[in-house]
């Protein structure tokens, strides 16, 4: 099927599920949010349950992690949350904020340890959802035993980002254009057509090919009701923490960080902030910012290394 062909198929079309898996809805002050869950027959001893964050941009979606789910799911309890705005969680008009954001991380994890009768969980944040992950876990740290953090946002070389609590990159004036009647809809058409998505794809994996089912995931997503909504708010910053190194520096649990080896994510030179933090392990992954589609076993090799060192 061809690029426009698809678009078009997906345009009338319900929204499938991202995984095949029980897809559950939690009500929430984050309004209601999706979370798609699964517990295997023999889990592995030690190993808590998971929660698994999708990223940020205008075609997110929890397909973004679907290898992760397919692979934990073996051993342990797993649940992978549509983030507000996005997949089947509550996409209305409203305010999308990093706070919005990180209370549904929150009310995620707080249903999946009372789930699986668990104190703990480890959770993974990909992109730009690794700033709600950790705010989350400075908010709550007992619940959160250990954190993977995938391509995450914050460690460019760029200023640091040590502003006010709370506090966000948000450019009002380009939000209000944003959200002008016609503005915001023709320009989240744009950015989501069939062939622009698979453009900016390619610069995730910095790669001439992408993940088909990946692919066709983003454009179905895209073209449910109230679907620019949050991808908005994103254009115009919104959505990253002006605070995030103030937090990063903070956290106490192991931290394990995947840096990708090529494609559009590969600055991570702001690191070295960390560097006296002995609870961060940065370790450079070949591949693009998802490179668990590319080579599974050898991503979860590098990674069980480290949810597997005190299970």
């Amino acid at each position: 099927m061809t690029d426009a062909g698809a678009a078009a198929g997906a345009r009338t079309a319900a929204l499938p599920l991202a995984v095949a898996a029980d897809l559950i809805h939690l009500e929430t002050v984050a309004g209601r949010v999706a979370v798609y869950h699964a517990s295997p027959q023999h889990p592995v001893a030690g190993l808590p349950p998971l929660l698994l964050v999708h990223s940020v941009n205008a075609a997110a979606s929890v397909a973004e992690v679907a290898p992760l789910f397919e692979f934990e799911r073996q051993r342990r309890t797993v649940i992978a949350i549509d983030l507000p705005g996005y997949g089947h969680s509550d996409r209305s008009d409203r305010l999308y904020t990093p706070r919005l954001m990180t209370d549904a991380v929150l009310a995620a994890a707080e249903w999946l340890a009372e789930h699986a009768g668990s104190e703990q969980v480890d959770a993974l944040g990909l992109s730009l959802s690794a700033e709600f992950v950790v705010r989350a876990q400075r908010e709550r740290p007992e619940r959160f035993r250990r954190l993977a953090l995938v391509s995450p946002t914050g460690f460019s070389r760029a200023k640091r980002r040590h502003g006010p609590p709370g506090s966000t990159l948000m450019v009002p004036w380009l939000l209000r254009l944003l959200q002008r009647p016609g503005w915001g809809e023709r320009i989240f058409r744009n950015l989501t057509r069939p062939g622009v998505i698979r453009y900016f794809l390619k610069r995730t994996f910095g790669a001439p090919s992408v993940d088909e089912a990946l692919w066709a995931y983003a454009v179905a997503t895209t073209r449910q009701p109230g679907a620019r909504h949050a991808p908005l708010h994103f254009v115009s910053a919104a959505l990253f923490s002006g605070d995030i190194n103030t937090l990063f520096e903070a956290v106490d649990c192991p931290v394990w960080v995947s840096m990708a080896s090529r494609g559009d994510f590969t600055d991570y030179q702001g690191r070295t902030t960390l560097a006296d933090h002995a609870n961060w392990q940065f370790h450079l992954v070949e591949g693009g910012a998802l490179p668990y589609f590319e080579d599974l076993s050898a991503f979860m090799a590098r990674l069980d290394s480290f949810w597997l060192a005190d299970a």
